[in-house]
């Protein structure tokens, strides 16, 4: 069973209701994560590289520095399709984790101290 591809109307007013920080560009979602430096960069490509692998569904990154642009397209049906939306939220949600938020045990990283910034939060 082919896979639905979504249009380009379809395809904004889902990230506008749920990946808000995604925004499509010349066929692929894309989000640009901001990092604190290199060793936040590598940790970001590896998260994403897991959750991809897990997922059996490849994206296209861009790395540098200080940031890395997460690309998402169902090379297959080439087209935006579900594969696209459920990594990418999978993606932000694991990425965007913020323990002390949720209170507990776990307190996130200090970005107070230059030594331990990681991402830069939206």
């Amino acid at each position: 069973m082919a896979a639905k591809v979504y249009s380009e109307q379809e395809i904004i007013a889902k990230l506008e209701n749920e990946l808000p920080h995604w925004y499509l560009e010349n066929g692929w979602i894309r989000r640009k994560y901001r990092t604190s430096g290199w060793k936040a960069t590598l940790m970001v490509v590896n998260t994403v590289g897991h959750l991809a692998e897990a997922a059996w569904h490849h994206p296209d990154l861009t790395v540098s520095y200080a940031f890395v642009i997460v690309k998402l397209c169902t090379h297959d049906t080439k087209g935006i399709t579900d594969k696209d939306f459920e990594l990418a939220a999978k993606i932000e949600q694991v990425i965007g984790w913020q323990p002390a938020l949720e209170g507990g045990a776990l307190t996130s990283t200090p970005n107070d101290d230059v030594r331990f910034k990681y991402i830069k939060y939206d």
